[in-house]
């Protein structure tokens, strides 16, 4: 497989990478140094980053140390010519309480025994627009669940001949935990507003904990959308890496 490389030598947390793109859609990566190379060889790997069909790319550094970034064409045709350039960090994020120290997140342990954890067969059901797979919900569906979850997302569940609904609806009614992320592609989707009554339902009820994480969305569009889900306590990718908000859900979910 033919790629483009770039070493982009030690980077800060927080500092965003731009990659603007010319001609066609490609893959873009974000990767350490040993994922780089499981990559390099065909083998499994984490990164951050996918299929960008829109330019420029802004993806931000996890975490302090050397990065790299590739450019891929697989599985798509043509050509792209791409320039990248590092992007100085914001300042200082206001970070909301962890989620843990927050009551309506962490549910009462005597329930009736309808409502007993142990018996759910998923810690959490991930609701979310196929737009948003490769940048968010397939790196933290891979994160939650090497942070020991259940997770409940399409990919791990559905097979050929499965019936979609039934399996949604076995999904939503054996998690704990009820993530939606909320972007422009989610709201315009009917299934993931399918999703999304199921689980406000049972957050209603105290059956299930509610958790919306904003991608690349307003407050204002949010609000436009539905000002009661505005009001509940969200993170956001763009102050919050997909990892520390796997580590915050296992945390929480953990201490049940």
């Amino acid at each position: 497989m033919k790629f483009n490389f770039y070493d982009l030598g030690q980077l800060k947390r927080g500092e965003i990478i731009e990659v603007t793109l010319q001609g066609n859609a490609a893959n873009v990566r974000l990767m350490d140094y040993s994922n780089l190379q499981n990559y390099k060889n065909g083998r499994k790997h984490r990164y951050y980053g996918g299929l960008a069909k829109s330019s420029p790319v802004r993806l931000q550094v996890p975490n302090s140390g050397r990065w790299y970034v590739t450019i891929d064409m697989q599985g798509l045709k043509g050509t792209v010519r791409t320039s990248i350039r590092t992007l100085p960090s914001p300042i200082s994020e206001i970070r909301q309480p962890a989620l843990s120290t927050i009551p309506s997140l962490v549910q009462d342990k005597n329930k009736p025994p309808e409502y007993n954890y142990e018996e759910r067969e998923y810690d959490v059901f991930i609701s979310h627009a196929s737009e948003d797979k490769d940048m968010v919900v397939r790196p933290l569906a891979i994160a939650l669940r090497e942070e020991g979850l259940k997770v409940w997302f399409d990919e791990f569940e559905l097979r050929i001949g499965d019936s979609l609904r039934r399996k949604i609806d076995k999904g939503l009614a054996n998690s704990r935990f009820g993530i939606v992320v909320l972007s422009k592609d989610f709201i315009r989707k009917g299934w993931t507003n399918y999703e999304l009554d199921g689980i406000i339902t049972k957050s209603v009820t105290n059956e299930q904990i509610m958790l919306p994480i904003w991608h690349n969305i307003t407050k204002r569009e949010v609000v436009d959308y539905s000002p009661s889900l505005a009001d509940k306590l969200a993170r956001n990718t763009a102050t919050y890496t997909v990892e520390e908000i796997a580590i915050e859900i296992a945390q929480v979910i953990n201490e049940k």
